[in-house]
């Protein structure tokens, strides 16, 4: 038999009140939590269209114009000795090679103060723009660069070397047999230029009679990989207007006049003077 319950009258009159608390503290939350979505509903659209209205500004902004905000433009300031030489240079002219090399030598002694505008011996640049990428040549300059070329002959120990870091040479030959050796550090010559490569002749069966012409001034020139320009060094200021035009002209030569857009040469220190290819 079953557990009974007997409710009394006073039982009844107390959960009947309980009832009618627990209704109405349910209608105060429910009244509550209505008007927290309301405030935060508004909270929410002016949320919203403030971020929609900073969107729209922000498409609205020209593309050139958010660079020039995020961009600071400097302005290039060029030395009082510059400005002079660059006046001695006329822009718009294209020089004959021997008048551009005489301007050389003038920009080489002319400063503000009347003097040598530097007292070292300046390196002479040939810049070139070609009509195409992809154009290489080997050639020798009739005087030379005026620097001295350290040439070194691939072997293990200089592999050694050069796995360790030291790299003391400029131009780098190698027998044919030894390109296998040099796999391994190739990844440190390639960025540098240094890996032998038979295009430029710096794979030889004979690498020490290879390495004499190196020395003498042999040179490979080969335009950029996305671009086509050539930057050459061909002298000193020093040689003289006849040397360095005979090394200028061993370029052209190699280059070809047809294949060249623009011709510029200039001194490490002065600006560029347009030289006539035709």
């Amino acid at each position: 038999m079953g557990k009974v319950r007997i409710k009394t009258f006073g039982d009844q009159e107390q959960e009947q009140k309980e009832k009618e608390q627990r209704k109405i503290e349910r209608e105060q939350k429910k009244i509550a939590r209505e008007t927290e979505v309301s405030v935060n509903g508004e909270k929410d659209q002016n949320v919203s269209e403030a971020i929609t209205s900073e969107q729209k500004v922000d498409e609205e902004t020209p593309k050139k114009e958010k660079k020039s905000q995020n961009k600071k433009t400097v302005a290039r300031i060029r030395s009082k000795s510059y400005t002079e030489k660059a006046s001695l240079v006329d822009k718009k002219n294209k020089y004959q090679i021997p008048d551009a090399l005489e301007l050389l030598e003038k920009m080489k002694q002319f400063s503000a103060k009347g003097g040598p505008a530097s007292g070292w011996d300046e390196t002479v640049e040939l810049h070139i723009n070609t009509t195409r990428t992809g154009q290489f040549g080997t050639l020798t300059l009739p005087h030379g660069t005026g620097k001295q070329v350290k040439v070194a002959i691939a072997d293990d120990a200089l592999i050694a070397e050069i796995e360790k870091g030291k790299i003391n040479f400029d131009i780098l030959l190698a027998e044919p047999e030894m390109m296998p050796k040099l796999a391994k550090v190739a990844r440190v010559l390639g960025p540098r230029g240094l890996m032998p490569n038979p295009k430029n002749g710096t794979i030889s069966k004979n690498p020490a009679e290879a390495a004499k012409e190196f020395e003498k001034g042999q040179m490979t020139i080969k335009t950029e990989g996305k671009f086509p320009v050539l930057h050459l060094t061909v002298g000193k200021v020093s040689f003289g207007k006849e040397k360095l035009a005979k090394n200028i002209e061993a370029v052209l030569d190699t280059v070809k006049a047809a294949n060249i857009k623009s011709l510029t040469v200039k001194s490490t220190m002065s600006p560029g003077v347009k030289i006539n290819v035709a």
